[in-house]
């Protein structure tokens, strides 16, 4: 895990890559194309590409309109927008009719860093969790958000993408990755917890799994990057086989991944679940490391939170 890269640049990227082989791909920014990296498919395919300025409402309910005439819009901006400035047309212009436009929403999170409360966004998934028929995806690294993208585009319906600003390490590079929506990935077996991450917390579990080694914890490390929907059958599995699950999210522990796991093993196996995340509160200024490191989203957090369940 040693490279590190931003899952917004694995988004670029493959945009760009996809739009050299789909005429009917068409890109929608919001003034921020820099930093959301869709600048890249700018680059090679301007002809197809909009910026509507500071109007996402606008720019979300132009996305349906293009979608019905055969082109597949990719809308992007921050999550703090694309999900709370434009929730109605995101609701009414995309999920109600179950248009096929793809959300991709970068600067997720408290990882934003010194932007501050206003633009750490915590509560997207829950937003787009709620709208009926939406998939939610939350790639773990550069790799996987370029599985995502491609799985995105070749998707038919309406699609919500959570990408981050921060540098995060590289974790799927390798020749069996493979890449599924709504199917989990084991990363790692154990015997006497399961962590069931996503984004990059899963890179936060993998390293603590490796310190609670030392210690004679077994933990089974889980990577949800489709929240919705979600893959029942490894967590059920996961649950059955080592008895406590601790969820890893950056995000509000209200309406995202936690909440989706406790309400799956509440109704189908029932079992002792912890919930890491952001715990009904604003974040704050501040690097993103010190951030993490503050919510316990960092390995340290992740293993300390472990320990709490195993020996509670």
């Amino acid at each position: 895990m040693s490279e590190r890269k931003a899952t917004r640049e694995g988004y670029g990227d493959t945009l760009a890559q996809l739009g050299r082989e789909h005429p009917d791909i068409v890109v929608f920014d919001a003034d921020l194309s820099g930093a959301t990296y869709t600048s890249r498919f700018a680059a090679v395919c301007p002809e197809r590409f909009f910026d509507f300025g500071i109007a996402e409402a606008n720019m979300v309910a132009a996305a349906g309109g293009m979608s019905t005439v055969g082109y597949v819009p990719f809308v992007s901006s921050f999550a703090m927008f694309a999900t709370g400035r434009a929730y109605e047309q995101v609701r009414n212009t995309v999920g109600y009719p179950h248009l096929n436009v793809k959300v991709c929403a970068s600067h997720a999170g408290i990882s934003v860093g010194e932007d501050g409360a206003s633009h750490q966004c915590c509560e997207d998934i829950a937003l787009m969790r709620s709208i009926p028929g939406m998939t939610v995806i939350c790639p773990s690294d550069y790799i996987e958000a370029c599985a995502a993208v491609r799985a995105a585009y070749e998707y038919r319906g309406p699609v919500y993408m959570r990408l981050g600003r921060y540098a995060v390490p590289v974790i799927n590079d390798r020749p069996d990755y493979s890449f599924e929506l709504g199917k989990g990935i084991q990363m790692r077996d154990g015997s006497d917890v399961t962590v069931v991450a996503t984004g990059l917390l899963v890179a936060s579990a993998l390293e603590a799994a490796e310190t609670l080694a030392t210690e004679g914890i077994s933990v089974r490390v889980i990577n949800i990057h489709t929240i919705k929907p979600l893959d029942e059958e490894i967590i059920l599995r996961a649950a059955r086989e080592t008895g406590k699950i601790l969820t890893a999210e950056e995000h509000s522990v209200i309406g995202g991944l936690g909440e989706a796991v406790c309400s799956l093993l509440s109704e189908k196996l029932p079992t002792t679940v912890h919930r890491l995340g952001v715990q009904d509160v604003y974040g704050h200024s501040a690097s993103a490391a010190v951030l993490l490191h503050e919510f316990g989203m960092d390995g340290e957090g992740v293993a300390a939170a472990v320990r709490r369940l195993v020996n509670g």
